[in-house]
């Protein structure tokens, strides 16, 4: 039976360090293969080795992964992560890690935002985003300054979609192996007789299709937008991972490519899980 595989990509910066605590973390409740997967890049190099030439700082990348691997392994294959490799592989960054995670059928890439300042500016530039876009298997995006810690609450954001009832099957999974809460909530602009019906009948639905005790149903009207409604429900909650379902044309497109930098404040605060294959 083929290993669950979680492909973790890094640049050695703060946010793909914390990823990669994520990474073992969750590994080691699925018994995972990992991978940490770099991609050269000679202006990040400039950055992280100042003083030394590209040759030389590639193989000095390549011992800082090396390193890592070795720490994860130190840390995790006793607790569960069934293995954890390096690999360094040359291209355009985003382009390689989706190839590399379309080629070798990855379960789930989880890597890190960038700063918050570019994030705030350019959101739609950073290679989170196109990997979120773009990628075929689940996506994990870790926030730069969330360190990882048992999560006690999970909240899945929903719009209402027959793919709910698979979608959240994924959502129970990852809960169970933390015993955290679930939160299935619906955020609207206004609070209307039809949306108090079909968050009624999504709870009749999908509370015995998930078979999970520890599952909460809420509607929130919020009077600005969805988005905020969401990051203020996230904040009073204190949820710990946001899970959303990215399906073409539906909500999760309009509440990720729209007003951004004015609307996705919480996502550089919470680490968000995209579900892209049901």
């Amino acid at each position: 039976m083929k290993k669950y595989t979680i492909l973790c990509p890094t640049d050695f910066s703060e946010c793909a360090l914390n990823a990669i605590e994520y990474a073992a973390r969750l590994g080691e409740k699925l018994n995972a293969e990992l991978t940490l997967f770099h991609v050269p890049d000679s202006g990040d190099y400039k950055k992280l080795f100042p003083n030394k030439e590209l040759e030389e700082s590639l193989n000095a990348a390549v011992n800082k992964l090396n390193s890592l691997v070795k720490t994860v392994e130190e840390e995790s294959l006793g607790k569960g992560l069934h293995a954890c490799k390096s690999l360094v592989k040359e291209g355009k960054a985003v382009n390689t890690i989706l190839e590399y995670a379309e080629e070798n059928k990855v379960d789930l890439i989880i890597m890190g935002t960038e700063g918050v300042n570019e994030f705030k500016k350019n959101y739609i530039g950073t290679k989170a985003s196109k990997v979120v876009q773009h990628a075929n298997c689940d996506v994990f995006i870790i926030p730069r300054k969330v360190f990882f810690k048992p999560p006690r609450k999970m909240v899945y954001a929903t719009d209402y979609m027959e793919e709910d009832k698979l979608a959240i099957q994924k959502v129970v999974k990852i809960a169970g192996l933390f015993e955290s809460e679930i939160d299935v909530v619906h955020v609207s602009s206004k609070s209307n007789i039809i949306d108090k019906a079909m968050h009624r009948a999504l709870k009749e639905e999908l509370a015995p299709f998930a078979h999970y005790d520890k599952m909460n149903f809420v509607l929130k009207s919020y009077r600005d937008d969805a988005a905020l409604g969401l990051e203020n429900y996230l904040i009073t909650s204190k949820g710990n991972i946001l899970f959303t379902l990215s399906m073409k044309k539906t909500w999760f497109e309009n509440l990720f490519t729209k007003n951004l930098s004015k609307k996705m404040s919480y996502f550089i605060n919470k680490p968000l899980y995209v579900i892209k294959n049901l």
